[in-house]
């Protein structure tokens, strides 16, 4: 069984377009107009061995901010879509990924809930922009707009680190990671994964 997701969303501040499949073996094609972004989900399909096309332009001589935030809104819509009725995943991942001096963990539940805890990013880089075009802060709204629209219960936590780009990537990476545990075949899960009989 095919599961891919395909999304496409077009307002007045972005044109995105998001393919995902999460059978794939991480070959991606990402274009968003932030290079640094560029680079975070070039990481996150790599590493969750996810099959992904980003596909967006924006108004990013005004700020990141639109593309960014519309981006990881149809990814997650993308996402929830390639799930199909999760049937037969595990449900539950978790990963921790080490990044030079910076150590980042991610736990994921395909719950159906949407619910985002973040916590751990060093509040002096508040105001950093990595690369000169991605703002560290956004990191967090990235991670919630992503949990919502993949309606996932998602909780990340940086322990410590002192470069913004080691611990943006380090969470990138952790969420990918436990993406992919949490969205496999189960090959002792015959049906949905919940006492409840639903997803």
């Amino acid at each position: 069984m095919s599961r891919v997701g395909k999304v496409e969303r077009t307002t007045k501040e972005s044109s995105v377009y998001v393919e995902i499949d999460l059978d794939g073996t991480g070959q991606v094609e990402i274009s968003t107009g932030v290079p640094f972004y560029d680079h975070m989900l070039t990481a996150f399909g790599v590493h969750g061995c996810f099959d992904l096309i980003v596909r967006a332009t924006g108004d990013v001589e005004i700020d990141a901010h639109h593309s960014v935030e519309d981006i990881a809104i149809v990814l997650g819509q993308a996402l929830r879509e390639a799930l199909g009725d999760k049937k037969g995943i595990r449900r539950f991942g978790d990963c921790w990924i080490p990044m030079d001096e910076t150590l980042a963990h991610a736990a994921v539940d395909v719950s159906g809930r949407p619910y985002t805890v973040h916590r751990g990013e060093p509040e002096q880089f508040n105001s950093f922009v990595i690369g000169g075009n991605y703002p560290f802060v956004l990191n967090r709204h990235v991670f919630e707009s992503l949990a919502f629209h993949a309606q996932i219960a998602l909780h990340v936590r940086v322990e410590y680190g002192r470069d913004p780009h080691h611990i943006a990537e380090a969470e990138y990476k952790a969420i990918a990671r436990a993406l992919r545990a949490a969205v496999e075949p189960d090959p002792r899960v015959g049906g949905i994964p919940s006492t409840k009989g639903v997803l």
